[in-house]
């Protein structure tokens, strides 16, 4: 029987979000019903409700989520009710060209549930099928994704935690790690402290940076990145010349890797200008749609290198989340450093302006269970 569970919209674009009863169907073939334990508050889900991403109108926000598994629908044999999951927005196909060549993690045909969530009898637009955030909806208690989207990892880990693989921080650790291919050694910049670009930072300490160059006009970001393993920082605002500042931090070479995690077509010609000859620029900051980047021809051949674009941290959720768990168990990756506060789903209109005033690196919303 369909379920009635209290969620979180956006009914319309720029509207507060409201709590409101929505309808979950069962699971149908390859779908599974998902009881939400935390699922963080990211950037994202402020674009959906400004109508940064598109115009359809009411949204089921969140997405970066963990929970367990209440049920599944015919066919499904990638997880079994009981399992302890991460969403992931990126549930592979297996067949596409892509697939088929062995790089699912750029899979053209990922898919999500197949049944729409509905708002329940009794609301003002009552049978308004929703939108869910990235094709999950995790601001609610429990959600119907396809069966892809759900990666079991080791439960020992807290579901606060664990939820953040779900976007920003796979996105961030995937930037270093998977896109920008950052090796022992090597120089890295990240420019732009919020979650994403700090978890860039993680990820370039993961995999054996020498030096790592946090850059960011805020303080409080620049000091939380040294906590987190920055080498150096660079105040934006202060030196004038982030470019030149990370060029004199690296003998005058440029970084062998930089990883812009603010998305802005200034931001990204920093990135381009401050690598090394032959180094790696990452785009892992989310660009408007109006957002164009203009740079001379002859400055892209005359660099050589390469210039990337970071989708997801170019993850295998697969692949990756039960990995990441088992670093972070092991102390090796400081995941909890992520969670600024834990708070309810009444607290997350004030969870954007926080996250907006950059005073938290990811409000998580508990739900089901104790903050």
């Amino acid at each position: 029987m369909p379920e009635i569970v209290k969620g979180v919209i956006a009914r319309a674009k720029g509207a507060d979000v409201e709590v409101v009863d929505i309808v979950v169907p069962d699971p149908g073939p390859g779908e599974a019903k998902v009881r939400v334990q935390a699922c963080g508050v990211c950037h994202t889900d402020l674009h959906y409700r400004e109508g940064g991403i598109n115009d359809e109108f009411p949204f089921l926000l969140g997405h970066e989520a963990a929970g367990v598994v209440e049920a599944v629908g015919e066919g499904v044999t990638e997880v079994a009710p009981g399992d302890y999951v991460v969403l992931n927005w990126r549930a592979v196909c297996g067949q596409c060209r892509a697939c088929a060549k062995g790089k699912p993690w750029y899979c053209f045909a990922t898919h999500n549930a197949t049944q729409k969530m509905t708002l329940a009898e009794g609301d003002p637009d009552a049978g308004a099928e929703l939108s869910p955030a990235l094709g999950i909806g995790a601001f609610i208690e429990k959600t119907l994704v396809a069966a892809g989207q759900c990666t079991k990892v080791d439960q020992s880990a807290a579901p606060e935690v664990a939820g953040l693989l779900g976007c920003g921080v796979m996105a961030g650790i995937g930037a270093a790690v998977n896109t920008g291919n950052v090796g022992r050694g090597d120089s890295v910049a990240v420019i732009g402290c919020g979650g994403v670009g700090m978890a860039s930072i993680v990820g370039a300490v993961l995999a054996g940076a020498a030096k790592v160059i946090a850059v960011d006009t805020d303080p409080r970001k620049l000091e939380r990145a040294s906590q987190l393993g920055a080498t150096h920082t660079v105040d934006a605002k202060a030196v004038g010349d982030s470019v030149e500042k990370i060029r004199e931090l690296t003998d005058g070479n440029g970084a062998d890797v930089v990883i812009d995690a603010v998305g802005r077509p200034e931001t990204f010609t920093q990135a381009f200008h401050a690598r090394d000859l032959a180094g790696t620029a990452v785009l892992v900051g989310v660009p408007t749609p109006e957002m164009k980047w203009e740079v001379p021809l002859l400055e892209v051949f005359g660099h050589g290198g390469a210039v990337k674009s970071s989708w997801y941290g170019d993850c295998l959720p697969s692949r990756d989340f039960p990995m990441l768990i088992d670093l972070y168990l092991q102390g090796r990756l400081p995941l909890d450093a992520f969670v600024s506060e834990k708070i309810g789903v009444e607290e997350i209109e004030q969870a954007f302006d926080k996250m907006h005033r950059g005073d938290v690196l990811r409000s998580v919303v508990m739900i089901g269970g104790d903050k």
